[in-house]
């Protein structure tokens, strides 16, 4: 199947560049553009993307509440956050409204079409390294609040055995990785992954991922 991708930036020449970029994959299809956040939720709603690489600085309405918007009209559609340094306060926002991962803006075109596909089929894109240490970062601020209300108390629902599937998910392990961990079949790991965002009331694995960190499940390092 063809991914169907939207790109909002309001730069023409990022937007044209990963439109040229990404329309050479063959199984890739940039379906629109958007030049700021408002356009950005309208033409999700219009065009129904399957992705969304999603500028955070943009006028109007910004990549943060773009997202958040999107996530909560569409549950569908992926957004891929696009952001010229990794260690962005508002790149961590935006995971925690929804994001699915996120790109540097210098990535490879190779890098590109990855990122699509990982979040197209549903996955987190969370390189270990960058993403775990975006979160422990900025997971550490005091007044930072919780991803989301009731989570905290839920998490007392987990059985230990989805705990431990939660800190490795929140690693940047894939389902065959934390199966190859656990000694347990990839299905079985799947399985845990879903009851883990149902009982804890979250979106994907990187909501997870975020959660464990603010949660003190996992620790820098």
């Amino acid at each position: 199947m063809t991914i169907r991708v939207l790109i909002a930036d309001d730069q023409m020449m990022v937007r044209e560049g990963f439109s040229v970029l990404l329309n050479a994959m063959p199984d890739i299809e940039v379906v629109g553009e958007a030049v700021n956040g408002r356009e950005a939720v309208d033409r999700v709603r219009e065009l129904a993307p399957d992705v969304v690489l999603m500028d955070i600085r943009m006028p109007e309405l910004n990549g943060i509440e773009a997202t958040r918007e999107i996530v909560a009209a569409d549950g569908s559609a992926k957004v891929l956050v696009l952001t010229t340094f990794d260690l962005d306060e508002y790149v961590y926002q935006a995971l925690r409204a929804g994001a699915s991962g996120f790109l540097l803006k210098d990535a490879s075109a190779r890098q590109l079409a990855d990122g699509v596909r990982v979040v197209a089929s549903g996955e987190a894109l969370l390189a270990p390294s960058v993403t775990r240490r975006l979160i422990t970062e900025f997971s550490r601020l005091s007044d930072t609040p919780r991803l989301v209300p009731g989570a905290q108390a839920a998490y007392g629902e987990l059985t230990e055995r989805e705990t431990e599937v939660l800190v490795l998910i929140a690693q940047g392990l894939s389902n065959a990785e934390i199966a190859g961990r656990l000694v347990v079949a990839e299905s079985t790991i799947k399985t845990h992954v879903s009851r883990v965002l149902v009982k804890l009331g979250l979106r994907d694995r990187t909501q997870a991922a975020v959660f464990a960190y603010e949660a003190r499940l996992v620790t820098p390092g």
